[in-house]
Parts: C-alpha cells; structure tokens; sequence
C-alpha cells in the first residue's frame, strides 16, 4: 500500500515536471537558467522520495520463463501519462535485461529506481572533425559504408543505482546517450523525457554499439573518448506494454 499522505506524490511529481519543462518544446531551455535550475532542483527532491509502493508497483521475482516474442519482452512499460511537454511512465526490466545504448534528440531525462539495481553508462556526443574517422583504427576495420554511422562520443561516467540514488539526469549537451542494465535480479525505473519522443518533431530514438573491445572500466571521475556507430534496434530488445495501477495523474 502506498504510505500515509503520499497517494498524490507522483501527482505531485508530473505538476512540477509540467512547470519544468513546460518551454522545452518551443524553445531551448536554459540549462544554467536560476528559474529552470530551481525548478529541477524542486523535481529532484520530489523524485528522491518516490517508492514503487507509492505506485502500487511490487518489486518482481525472478522469471525463470525465457523471453519470448511477443509474450515475454524483456522490458514491459507502464504509461503514466504524456503532454506536449513531457511523457513519465515506468520501466521494468527482467533479470539479466537491458535497454540498448540510446540516444534522446535534444531531450532533457530524468531516470529514479524504484526497486531493484541497475547499471548506467553515460555518454555526450562530441563534433565528429572532418576525416576524423578515417584517421581512427578500428578492431575489426570499419567498412567503407559504415563511416557515415560512426560518432565519436565521451563515456562520461558507469555507475550502479538503486532506489535508495538519487535520480539520473540526462540534458541536451550532458549524458543524453546511456545504456541501462538490470544488475542481479529485476528492476523498475520511473523515467521522465521532456519533450517525448516525436519521430515527426525529429526526436526519433536511435541505437548505437561501442567500438570497442573488452569491457571498459573507469576510475572515479575519468571520462574516455570512445567511437559509437549508429545501428539498427537490437533484435534482442524489444518494450511489452503493461497497465499502470497506480494513482491517476491529471494535468
């Protein structure tokens, strides 16, 4: 059961993201901006405090059933709600799953655990100089056609969070590309995107794969330059949609 006084938290969470991000969609937000920053600063508080409780959400056990196509995706999404300014819904992840490395086009995101742990690699797409990947040495080579799919990026940062973190933040400019993996055993996310995804208004999700070999390890506050290219959705990935039982939310 949700706890005392706090049916009305994620009521309270779309409101503020609403007064966030309400120019996000007809104009660049300011993200040094004392008015944005303050109400960010008012949304992650609000964020900090939501537990899968207060959702009606009980944390998942462990599906020995493999994943199946289309009975059994590895991420289900919970719709919460979604206007012109922001979409907020939930997550869920099966043992083992991962949301493939994405990108959010000119997006702002905010990301809080609900239960469970998960793994985050965060990434900023970096200018790509002329002739820059032809100079690059690849393992194995790069074909020809494929050069046009290549963006160099920085790893910005690996880290685990659980629903005791703080969220996750992603900007325009700072974190905007991340992988999500579930870390021993299910997880459950509420993410925030402002403004959604349009494939209309050019906010189409792509995909990407790390040129790289080996797992990349970073010590505390080492960023590395790494090349991405740009791939088609992985065939092992694909979201299930499930209903939301929680408190309504009106805007």
């Amino acid at each position: 059961m949700p706890r005392e006084n706090m049916a009305s938290l994620i009521q309270k969470i779309a409101r503020q993201a609403r007064t966030t991000f309400k120019n996000c969609g007809s104009s660049p937000i300011g993200e040094n901006s004392k008015v944005f920053l303050e109400n960010q600063a008012k949304l992650r508080n609000l964020l900090h405090e939501i537990r899968a409780e207060d959702l009606n959400i009980a944390p998942r056990k462990l599906d020995p059933s493999p994943i199946s196509v289309p009975h059994n995706p590895p991420v289900t999404y919970m719709h919460i709600c979604e206007t012109g300014a922001f979409s907020m819904g939930v997550f869920l992840l099966k043992s083992g799953s991962a949301i493939p490395l994405h990108d959010h086009p000119e997006m702002n995101g905010m990301l809080k655990v609900l239960y469970g742990k998960v793994s985050i690699s965060c990434f900023d797409k970096l200018d790509n100089p002329p002739d820059a990947a032809s100079e690059a040495q690849f393992n194995p080579p790069v074909l020809p056609y494929q050069k046009d799919a290549l963006r160099r990026s920085m790893l910005r940062s690996i880290g685990e969070y659980t629903e005791h973190s703080g969220p996750c933040i992603l900007t325009p400019k700072k974190d905007n590309l991340h992988q999500i993996n579930a870390v021993d055993g299910p997880a459950a996310f509420l993410d925030i995107l402002a403004p959604p995804y349009d494939q209309d208004d050019g906010r189409d999700c792509h995909y990407y794969k790390v040129l790289e070999n080996g797992d990349v390890k970073l010590e505390t506050g080492e960023q590395k330059e790494m090349w991405l290219m740009e791939i088609p959705q992985p065939t092992d990935f694909w979201c299930g949609a499930e209903p939301y039982p929680g408190p309504q939310v009106t805007l």
